[in-house]
């Protein structure tokens, strides 16, 4: 094996979604992005997650939904604060809301063997985008559970929306962060 994977995996980084620029992948490079998420691990085959993209054209109403969530958690938050809010909406030339789908109907998989999968679907994405030279990041925040976001999401009431995804090309990058040696949060089961 060579080390190109690793340097690959040593190389990814996140990026703030205000420092991605145009241009982002094509429809050929997100499909393949959207290929590397399908190969995560996923107990009981349930597919339990989904990704929705948000075209440019759909992106003031995205923006409307920041503010009003911003209004919905503080309803003190003045003409800038809620721009500001807005302006989110239009970072990332891609944008992606990530959702995990807890259905009742369906096999009794614990909601964290859910979570994991979308998570390693996510984690495949990143490193997907990395090896197609694309910059990426996530968003979250307390406007992913507003009312006004379940609606424009069209969620069902067992999904739930976890998280933005953007990719583009990274400006303005910063140096990379120092990672925790493996030392740090790898541990051998002990005898008692």
């Amino acid at each position: 094996m060579t080390d190109e994977p690793w340097a690959g995996l040593a190389a990814r980084r996140h990026v703030p979604l205000r420092r991605l620029a145009a241009p982002g992948p094509d429809e050929a490079a997100l499909e393949r992005i959207f290929v590397a998420a399908a190969q995560a691990p996923d107990h009981g085959l349930l597919l339990p997650w989904r990704f929705i993209l948000i075209p440019q054209e759909r992106r003031p109403d995205l923006g409307r939904v920041f503010a009003q969530a911003l209004v919905w958690r503080d309803a003190g938050a003045d003409d800038a604060a809620q721009a500001a809010a807005h302006d989110k909406a239009f970072h990332a030339p891609c944008l992606l809301a990530a959702v995990l789908a807890d259905d009742p109907a369906a096999p009794p998989i614990p909601v964290a063997e859910k979570l994991v999968s979308l998570g390693c679907a996510i984690q495949n994405m990143l490193l997907a985008a990395q090896a197609l030279h694309f910059g990426s990041g996530l968003a979250s925040g307390a406007a992913m559970d507003a009312p006004g976001m379940r609606r424009l999401l069209r969620l069902a009431p067992h999904e739930q929306a976890i998280c933005f995804i953007g990719f583009g090309t990274g400006i303005a990058a910063k140096a990379p962060r120092v990672r925790p040696a493996p030392a740090r949060f790898v541990s051998v089961l002990g005898h008692t």
